[in-house]
């Protein structure tokens, strides 16, 4: 069965997947490509997580919940993943999750990734390490986020989906990810810290063994979480060092 199991393409992309300058406070200078409906359908999870229509349980981890929703279509599958992330602000979360270039610095699944102008129209690119002897997968999306009040709660909303770029060409063994949504919301958990929902889908092409989805799904978002939070942790050193 063909699936999608690059790590930290499982997990947000976070990446996400996702994807805007390489500053985290670009984002502003973006037109806006998502509806608000989209934003909110995100940000709705955080209370009453929509699991009809299909979702099945899939695995649970370290306070980490992943659903799974199986695309006839494709044969692949679509996750939604609840968790959090303790002794982390949302903000700052919402900022690390934004900023490309420390990603490059703290991630090491990512091979290539930064933002660029194709004819007017701003994308991200990202490649993606795969484990011998997989090909690598890369990107070209685009990505939003807002800031928003819901009734006096402060709630932060990433929206990521491909982008057909002609402009970027593909490259010659790496295999381009042309299906690809991510939506992240993020919130304060009460604690210091913040709560966490993510929607995923790609399709990466190729053929995918089976345990090595298992694994990356059951595995990359906890461990993606972890590697997260210490990146939060390490960002106002960064930032300090790189003015």
């Amino acid at each position: 069965m063909r699936e999608h199991v690059a790590r930290d393409q499982l997990r947000f992309d976070v990446s996400f997947r996702v994807h805007m300058t390489p500053d985290s406070r670009g984002y502003r200078n973006m037109a806006l490509m998502f509806s608000d409906e989209e934003f909110e359908q995100a940000w709705t999870e955080l209370d009453e997580p929509q699991l009809d229509g299909g979702w099945e349980f899939f695995t649970e981890t370290m306070d980490v919940k992943i659903y799974r929703l199986y695309n006839k279509e494709t044969g692949l599958y679509e996750y939604k993943v609840f968790g959090s992330l303790p002794s982390c602000s949302p903000d700052l979360c919402a900022d690390v999750y934004m900023d490309l270039n420390y990603r490059r610095q703290w991630d090491s699944y990512v091979k290539e990734l930064h933002e660029k102008d194709y004819s007017g129209q701003k994308a991200i690119y990202w490649e993606v390490k795969y484990p011998l002897p997989l090909s690598n997968r890369d990107y070209v999306y685009v990505r939003e986020r807002r800031d928003l009040d819901v009734g006096g709660r402060k709630i932060w909303v990433v929206l990521a989906k491909s982008s057909p770029v002609s402009q970027c060409p593909e490259k010659r063994s790496v295999i381009r990810v042309k299906d690809y949504k991510q939506s992240l919301a993020i919130e304060s958990d009460g604690s210091g810290g913040t709560k966490v929902f993510m929607n995923y889908f790609d399709n990466p092409g190729g053929m995918i063994p089976t345990w090595l989805v298992n694994w990356a799904a059951k595995t990359g978002v906890p461990s993606f979480l972890t590697d997260m939070k210490k990146a939060c942790s390490n960002y106002a050193n960064y930032c300090k060092n790189n003015k």
